[in-house]
């Protein structure tokens, strides 16, 4: 499956468009790692 996507892609490629700033990513990361700090595992 991963081998025709990949030849999908290549037929048609896109570049890369990011949707959220550096800013919004790193603080979604450290929501997310507030979240998973005090679980059980």
């Amino acid at each position: 499956d991963i081998r025709e996507w990949i030849k999908t892609w290549n037929d048609n490629p896109r570049p890369f468009v990011w949707r959220k700033t550096a800013e919004e990513i790193i603080d979604s990361l450290a929501r997310y790692c507030q979240r998973i700090s005090g679980a059980a595992h």
